[in-house]
Protein backbone atom coordinates (compact mmCIF):
# COMPACT_ATOMS: atom_id res chain seq x y z
CA UNK A 1 0.00 0.00 0.00
CA UNK A 2 0.99 3.60 -0.93
CA UNK A 3 2.64 5.14 2.52
CA UNK A 4 0.99 8.59 2.17
CA UNK A 5 -2.06 6.04 2.39
CA UNK A 6 -1.28 4.51 5.19
CA UNK A 7 -0.02 7.59 6.74
CA UNK A 8 -3.47 8.81 6.32
CA UNK A 9 -5.50 5.62 8.19
CA UNK A 10 -3.09 5.70 10.85
CA UNK A 11 -3.93 9.27 11.19
CA UNK A 12 -6.97 8.15 11.65
CA UNK A 13 -5.74 5.52 14.84
CA UNK A 14 -6.55 2.42 12.15
CA UNK A 15 -5.10 -0.32 13.87
CA UNK A 16 -4.88 -2.74 10.50
CA UNK A 17 -2.69 0.58 9.32
CA UNK A 18 -0.60 0.46 12.24
CA UNK A 19 0.44 -3.27 12.42
CA UNK A 20 1.21 -2.79 8.03
CA UNK A 21 3.44 -0.19 9.23
CA UNK A 22 5.05 -2.25 11.76
CA UNK A 23 5.17 -5.59 9.15
CA UNK A 24 7.11 -3.61 6.72
CA UNK A 25 9.48 -1.30 8.64
CA UNK A 26 9.93 -3.33 11.99
CA UNK A 27 13.70 -4.98 10.76
CA UNK A 28 14.68 -1.87 9.51
CA UNK A 29 14.00 0.13 12.80
CA UNK A 30 15.13 -2.92 14.76
CA UNK A 31 18.85 -2.86 12.56
CA UNK A 32 19.11 0.69 13.07
CA UNK A 33 19.19 0.41 16.71
CA UNK A 34 21.06 -2.60 16.69
CA UNK A 35 23.73 -0.59 14.90
CA UNK A 36 23.95 1.98 17.31
CA UNK A 37 23.55 0.68 20.45
CA UNK A 38 24.44 -3.26 20.04
CA UNK A 39 22.55 -5.13 22.41
CA UNK A 40 19.87 -7.08 21.22
CA UNK A 41 17.13 -7.68 24.12
CA UNK A 42 17.53 -3.42 24.38
CA UNK A 43 17.37 -3.15 20.87
CA UNK A 44 14.03 -4.67 20.63
CA UNK A 45 12.84 -2.74 23.48
CA UNK A 46 13.73 0.55 21.74
CA UNK A 47 12.36 -0.67 18.76
CA UNK A 48 9.14 -0.81 19.81
CA UNK A 49 9.57 2.45 21.55
CA UNK A 50 9.78 4.21 18.14
CA UNK A 51 6.46 2.46 16.95
CA UNK A 52 4.62 3.36 20.36
CA UNK A 53 6.33 6.90 19.39
CA UNK A 54 5.20 6.73 15.83
CA UNK A 55 1.59 6.17 16.93
CA UNK A 56 1.33 8.62 19.12
CA UNK A 57 3.08 11.16 16.98
CA UNK A 58 1.59 10.67 13.39
CA UNK A 59 -0.15 13.72 13.77
CA UNK A 60 3.20 15.59 14.21
CA UNK A 61 3.96 13.80 10.74
CA UNK A 62 3.72 16.89 7.84
CA UNK A 63 4.86 14.63 4.82
CA UNK A 64 8.13 17.26 3.97
CA UNK A 65 10.07 13.87 4.30
CA UNK A 66 9.48 10.19 3.16
CA UNK A 67 7.88 8.82 5.93
CA UNK A 68 10.71 6.11 6.13
CA UNK A 69 13.09 9.62 6.87
CA UNK A 70 10.91 10.30 9.89
CA UNK A 71 10.80 6.88 11.07
CA UNK A 72 14.51 6.75 10.89
CA UNK A 73 14.86 9.88 12.45
CA UNK A 74 12.77 8.76 15.40
CA UNK A 75 14.66 5.69 15.82
CA UNK A 76 18.27 6.95 15.94
CA UNK A 77 16.55 9.64 18.27
CA UNK A 78 15.53 7.02 20.27
CA UNK A 79 19.06 5.12 20.32
CA UNK A 80 20.64 8.39 21.55
CA UNK A 81 18.42 8.88 24.03
CA UNK A 82 19.17 5.41 25.41
CA UNK A 83 22.98 5.95 25.50
CA UNK A 84 22.10 9.09 26.91
CA UNK A 85 20.77 7.52 30.12
CA UNK A 86 22.74 5.04 30.24
CA UNK A 87 25.73 7.53 30.85
CA UNK A 88 23.91 9.56 33.05
CA UNK A 89 22.94 6.68 35.08
CA UNK A 90 27.03 6.09 34.99
CA UNK A 91 26.25 2.80 33.57
CA UNK A 92 28.87 1.43 30.53
CA UNK A 93 28.63 2.69 27.04
CA UNK A 94 26.84 1.24 24.10
CA UNK A 95 30.29 -0.98 23.32
CA UNK A 96 30.12 -2.00 27.52
CA UNK A 97 27.41 -4.48 26.20
CA UNK A 98 29.83 -6.73 24.57
CA UNK A 99 33.20 -5.87 26.73
CA UNK A 100 34.17 -4.73 30.31
CA UNK A 101 36.94 -1.83 31.99
CA UNK A 102 39.65 -4.02 30.78
CA UNK A 103 38.74 -5.22 27.74
CA UNK A 104 37.43 -8.55 29.04
CA UNK A 105 34.79 -10.22 27.35
CA UNK A 106 31.70 -9.85 28.77
CA UNK A 107 29.07 -10.97 26.25
CA UNK A 108 31.15 -13.98 23.80
CA UNK A 109 31.36 -12.33 20.63
CA UNK A 110 30.02 -15.45 19.24
CA UNK A 111 26.08 -14.80 20.57
CA UNK A 112 26.37 -11.28 19.21
CA UNK A 113 25.13 -11.04 15.42
CA UNK A 114 23.83 -7.92 13.92
CA UNK A 115 21.63 -8.84 10.85
CA UNK A 116 23.61 -6.71 8.43
CA UNK A 117 26.97 -7.85 9.34
CA UNK A 118 27.89 -11.15 8.03
CA UNK A 119 31.24 -12.28 8.86
CA UNK A 120 32.80 -15.70 8.86
CA UNK A 121 34.46 -14.62 12.25
CA UNK A 122 31.88 -13.26 14.73
CA UNK A 123 35.76 -12.21 16.53
CA UNK A 124 35.57 -9.82 13.75
CA UNK A 125 32.52 -8.61 14.19
CA UNK A 126 32.67 -8.00 17.68
CA UNK A 127 36.13 -5.78 17.16
CA UNK A 128 34.48 -3.67 14.04
CA UNK A 129 31.53 -2.74 16.37
CA UNK A 130 34.07 -1.84 19.05
CA UNK A 131 35.72 -0.13 17.03
CA UNK A 132 32.51 2.11 15.87
CA UNK A 133 31.99 2.24 19.48
CA UNK A 134 35.24 4.55 19.51
CA UNK A 135 33.65 6.67 16.80
CA UNK A 136 32.54 10.10 17.88
CA UNK A 137 28.70 9.97 17.90
CA UNK A 138 27.85 11.21 14.34
CA UNK A 139 30.43 9.44 12.85
CA UNK A 140 28.98 6.62 14.05
CA UNK A 141 25.52 6.97 13.84
CA UNK A 142 26.22 8.09 9.75
CA UNK A 143 28.85 5.14 9.47
CA UNK A 144 26.06 2.38 10.74
CA UNK A 145 23.27 4.35 8.51
CA UNK A 146 25.54 3.80 5.43
CA UNK A 147 27.61 1.17 5.74
CA UNK A 148 25.41 -1.09 7.64
CA UNK A 149 21.79 -0.08 6.45
CA UNK A 150 23.26 0.77 2.58
CA UNK A 151 21.80 4.37 2.88
CA UNK A 152 23.13 6.86 0.33
CA UNK A 153 24.19 10.18 1.57
CA UNK A 154 21.10 11.98 0.79
CA UNK A 155 18.74 9.73 3.14
CA UNK A 156 21.63 10.00 5.72
CA UNK A 157 21.56 13.82 5.35
CA UNK A 158 17.43 13.64 5.40
CA UNK A 159 18.14 11.56 8.29
CA UNK A 160 20.29 13.61 10.27
CA UNK A 161 19.72 16.72 8.84
CA UNK A 162 22.54 17.47 7.49
CA UNK A 163 24.27 18.40 4.25
CA UNK A 164 25.48 16.00 1.29
CA UNK A 165 29.03 17.77 1.96
CA UNK A 166 28.82 16.96 6.09
CA UNK A 167 27.10 13.75 5.46
CA UNK A 168 31.11 12.60 3.00
CA UNK A 169 33.25 14.51 5.62
CA UNK A 170 31.54 12.09 8.35
CA UNK A 171 31.71 9.54 6.07
CA UNK A 172 35.53 9.93 5.52
CA UNK A 173 36.39 10.78 8.87
CA UNK A 174 35.04 7.35 10.14
CA UNK A 175 36.75 5.35 7.94
CA UNK A 176 40.14 7.37 8.68
CA UNK A 177 39.59 7.07 12.30
CA UNK A 178 38.12 3.38 12.21
CA UNK A 179 41.24 2.56 9.83
CA UNK A 180 43.17 4.15 12.63
CA UNK A 181 41.39 1.88 15.58
CA UNK A 182 41.82 -1.35 13.28
CA UNK A 183 45.06 -1.00 12.30
CA UNK A 184 46.38 -0.61 16.18
CA UNK A 185 44.12 -3.21 16.92
CA UNK A 186 45.48 -5.77 14.69
CA UNK A 187 49.36 -4.34 15.46
CA UNK A 188 48.40 -4.90 19.22
CA UNK A 189 46.57 -8.12 19.31
CA UNK A 190 47.68 -10.39 16.70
Amino acid sequence: MEESILVERLKKKDSAAFKEIVDTWQAMVYNTVLGIIQNPEDAEDIAQDVFVQVYQSIENFKGQSKFSTWLYRIAVSKALDHLRKKKRKKRFGFIQSLFGKNDELIIDAHDFFHPGIILENKQNAAVLFKAIASLPQNQGIAFVLNKVEGLSYQQIGDIMKLSLSAVDSLLQRAKTNLRKYLQNYYEHNL
